[in-house]
């Protein structure tokens, strides 16, 4: 009892009566192990708690190995002083196991979440309690509407049958794409007015591509091979380039429609968009403004509103290049090139030209052009065919 090498203090506070307890000190019966051996074990009790303090693990003292303390004993008839090397305790209340009989292994296999249902239950505020409960009665609240909808839906497809669900699901799909189209003007007398100019390019819009139209109208075939090389504009753009009209109007009008369908193909490209002006500056103000205003998504992310060119996005810049290359084509252009300038599946830019109301057929790509044998040719003509379900849409398997 007692050790005048172990110097403790108490985690709880200090001792009011420090004669009036006693201390057992455990030594670890390896000796012979350089660790072990130096390895101790205080232990003091009182009427109440059960104090325990280490000189190993987790609980060890930092200050312990931040410099040496000593305990110095004077003996009052010789007045000498014995001087020992000491270790500082921190005392740490022990609850006994008996003192908590519930069983917890049923508490360590809950969730954090019930954990702390748990304290607020019976600890929390009366403002804790209410949430708790609240959000207890719309939990169940919702395992109810689940439940129902799930027999509503078997309800219906007991009624209805499942192939009717599918055509129906293939018709929202038609409708889906359909929200992304330019306005088409179905009672149109002529292709041009099916999907009007003006709907793709207001005219102030068309004004303001004159400026970095002109150098595309003022190309030389030196410059045309140097971009090509480069692969400064997609392929469609590089291909229209090599017959620009001599008519100096004509020119300047192909000239400013291929500028803006080569952004169009760049700007559906791109995936979060960062920058004020993501086409760089020579892209006018108003151009700018239209990207981002009809051809992105908004999306909060990372506490901020961000601008995003997504699936959905992207299908409606591929309608309306697609349109476009049908004015600067005379309502016919080849949809293979198209794909692969947007990188898209061929069953994807067949889908969007079907929701346009496009003819498809096969035709003989341009040379050079990888699988140029197998070219798909979009054409608008009158009368309009019928919609119908995307190819994507009618292959799927039935359910069983």
């Amino acid at each position: 009892k007692g050790s005048p090498e172990s110097p403790v203090r108490f985690a709880n506070g200090k001792l009011q009566q420090p004669d009036s307890l006693s201390f057992t000190v455990y030594r670890n019966r390896d000796t012979a192990h350089p660790r072990k051996r130096h390895r101790r074990i205080l232990v003091s009790e009182t009427e109440r708690l059960c104090y325990v303090g280490h000189n190993f693990g987790n609980e060890v003292m930092k200050c312990n190995s931040l410099c040496r303390y000593f305990v110095g004993v004077l003996d009052k008839n010789s007045g000498q002083m014995d001087v020992y090397n000491a270790e500082i305790f921190n005392m740490q209340p022990l609850l006994s196991d008996n003192l908590i009989p519930d069983d917890t292994k049923e508490y360590q296999t809950k969730s954090y979440r019930e954990k702390m249902d748990l304290c607020i239950e019976a600890f929390g505020t009366s403002k804790q309690k209410r949430a708790l409960s609240s959000r207890r009665m719309n939990a169940v609240g919702n395992d109810i509407v689940n439940t129902a909808v799930t027999k509503a839906a078997a309800n219906i497809i007991d009624a209805k049958g499942v192939t009717a669900l599918m055509q129906d699901m293939a018709q929202d799909d038609v409708q889906n794409i359909s929200a992304f189209l330019p306005p088409c003007h179905e009672d149109a007398d002529k292709p041009e007015h099916v999907y009007k100019f003006e709907d793709i390019l207001s005219p102030a819009e068309y004004e303001a591509l004159q400026v970095p139209a002109a150098a595309l109208a003022s190309i030389t075939a030196e410059e045309l091979a140097k971009r090509a090389e480069e692969r400064s504009h997609c392929s469609f753009v590089l291909e229209e380039l090599k017959f620009l009209p001599t008519d100096e109007k004509r020119r300047d009008h192909k000239a400013r429609c291929l500028w803006f369908l080569d952004t169009l193909i760049k700007f559906s490209q791109l995936k979060v968009i960062k920058k004020k002006h993501p086409m760089g500056p020579e892209c006018p103000h108003i151009i700018s403004r239209k990207l981002m205003k009809n051809f992105t998504s908004l999306t909060y992310n990372d506490g901020s509103i961000q601008n995003l060119v997504s699936a959905s996005m992207k299908a409606k810049i591929t309608a309306y290049v697609i349109a476009l290359a049908l004015h600067i084509n005379n309502f016919q252009t080849d949809l293979t090139v198209l794909q692969n300038d947007m990188k898209l599946p061929e069953s994807r830019i067949l889908d969007i030209a079907k929701a346009l109301r496009l003819r498809i057929s096969k035709a003989k790509g341009m040379p050079g052009m990888e699988n140029d044998e197998n070219h798909k040719l979009g054409t608008l003509s009158l009368p309009l065919p019928t919609q119908k379900a995307p190819e994507g849409q009618r292959k799927r398997k039935k359910m069983n």
